[in-house]
């Protein structure tokens, strides 16, 4: 794999999320790892699965953070 255009070298290995509803009550915190993505670009990801603590209901979450500019070839 080509090695990313551009890195930060002043990155965390892990970024603390927090998803809270309009009322502010949390609903998850997850923490997003860094990554290196199949594009050859860098970033964080996480995956991760949620319950409303309202309805009890089941939500699914992918996040994805992108360094802007880190794309081989770009």
């Amino acid at each position: 794999m080509p090695e990313p255009a551009k890195r930060d070298s002043n990155a965390p290995k892990f970024l603390e999320i927090t998803i809270k509803d309009n009322d502010g009550k949390i609903w998850s915190t997850m923490y997003a790892q860094a990554k290196e993505f199949s594009t050859g670009s860098v970033g964080y990801y996480v995956s991760d699965k949620t319950t409303n603590p309202q309805s009890g209901e089941r939500y699914q979450c992918g996040l994805s953070f992108t360094l802007i500019g880190s794309k081989p070839g770009k």
